[in-house]
């Protein structure tokens, strides 16, 4: 019987010993063997998977059974000819090696240097094409292919779903400061800093073609891109009304064919949205620069054979008088310089005493305290000044250890970004 013959096929292919072995089995039993059956022989080799085993192979032999059922009320002539010509159907064949092809998960060899298989590195960004988010992960990866994304939060989980290999942070500015919202995701995250990248910030007020910057009224961009620009903007004396990103405003003026708004963004962005400059390098300082963090699943491995940068985030158990001071002095006692120290209150505890029983000052704020230091955790001292603020801190978690990015800015790169 047909049926017969088919249990026994899907048997010994299911019996074959490795991943090539069933491929090839498979593949020359593809015009025997139906979808359902090919998945039942997949479920069958990967029945190793406890977790997932028993209810893969549950929906395998249902599909399998319900296929072999529809088979033998076939006509025999059918059937027959199905047996006789086995290399027949390549969507068969597609649908078995996707089954036991699995994506090999990346090790931290991997995530440390451009992979090697073939594809291109993916790095998420927050904005759209012509961002300086995008300049950024470039110039980290020049092979890479940015990935846009809607939010700062939408790039993180990029990287957390694999559907990302890195993502990109600006992180703060030489003339607007920190941007906080990104501290507080690196906390609310896993994710772990592998590498920073300046970016010489060279803005740009952007219009339609035909349009004179003496005719705008408003002028849209990144909250930060238009403190950036203050004295331009007062002399002209527009209205100012911030949008999520620099790149996304200038492709909103296109994409509305707004006569009357002007954006900043960078030069790039005009070519990619078909604007036109209307006023070059309207920052208010020239050595504008933003610092941006590379994120990726794991960290890196430390190093001590060029310049690394260390950031951390902590918590103080108990606000002593001088407690900071003695927190901080872990790295000045070690020669360790500190590049920055942000603070942050803490989301969970607005409100807490000085003890259980109310006894002392109300505080209003906890804080969490972010650093950066000059020096690799693959280095004794590093590691010696976190042991010592283990004494003081309630919570200790470092953000990653990565190399420091020494790369001089080129004013003229400025311009050509």
């Amino acid at each position: 019987m047909l049926l017969e013959r088919k249990m026994k096929l899907i048997l010994a292919t299911a019996g074959c010993s490795n991943d090539g072995a069933v491929t090839a089995r498979a593949m020359d039993l593809s015009g025997v063997l139906s979808n359902g059956d090919l998945a039942y022989v997949a479920c069958v080799q990967s029945a190793e998977w406890q977790s997932a085993g028993p209810t893969l192979s549950s929906q395998c032999v249902r599909q399998a059974e319900k296929e072999n059922g529809m088979i033998v009320n076939q006509q025999d002539e059918i059937s027959n000819r199905k047996l006789e010509k086995l290399d027949y159907d390549s969507t068969f064949r597609e649908t078995f090696k996707g089954l036991v092809t699995l994506p090999k998960p990346l090790s931290i060899s991997d995530l440390a240097k451009p992979p090697t298989h073939g594809s291109r590195l993916k790095v998420a960004y927050q904005g759209v094409p012509g961002a300086y988010s995008e300049l950024a992960a470039t110039k980290a990866y020049p092979d890479c292919e940015a990935v846009p994304c809607d939010q700062f939060e939408e790039a993180f989980q990029a990287v957390e779903l694999w559907l990302s290999d890195r993502a990109v942070l600006p992180i703060e500015n030489s003339l607007g400061g920190s941007i906080h919202r990104n501290y507080d995701l690196l906390l609310r995250h896993r994710l772990h800093i592998v590498g920073e990248v300046q970016i010489g910030v060279h803005h740009c007020l952007l219009g339609l073609p035909g349009v004179k910057k003496e005719q705008l009224k408003r002028v849209i961009s990144h909250p930060q891109a238009l403190a950036q620009c203050e004295h331009t903007l007062s002399k002209l004396g527009v209205a100012r009304e911030a949008v999520d990103d620099t790149a996304g405003a200038a492709q909103y003026i296109t994409d509305n064919n707004l006569h009357d708004t002007g954006a900043i963004a960078s030069a790039r962005a005009a070519e990619l949205y078909g604007l036109d400059i209307l006023a070059d390098g309207i920052q208010d300082d020239s050595g504008n620069v933003t610092r941006f963090l590379m994120l990726a699943r794991e960290p890196i491995i430390p190093r001590t054979d060029r310049p690394f940068k260390t950031s951390i985030v902590f918590a103080l158990e108990m606000e002593q008088p001088g407690a900071l001071f003695k927190a901080l002095s872990a790295f000045a006692l070690r020669d360790i310089n500190l590049t920055k120290i942000e603070s942050r209150p803490q989301r969970n505890r607005p409100l807490r005493v000085v003890d259980d029983f109310n006894h002392g000052v109300a505080k209003y704020f906890a804080y969490m305290f972010y650093i950066d230091f000059e020096a690799s955790m693959a280095e004794r001292r590093a590691q010696n000044a976190l042991g010592q603020l283990q004494e003081f801190a309630g919570f200790l978690r470092m953000l990653g250890s990565y190399p420091m990015d020494m790369t001089p800015i080129d004013p003229a790169s400025r311009s050509a970004s």
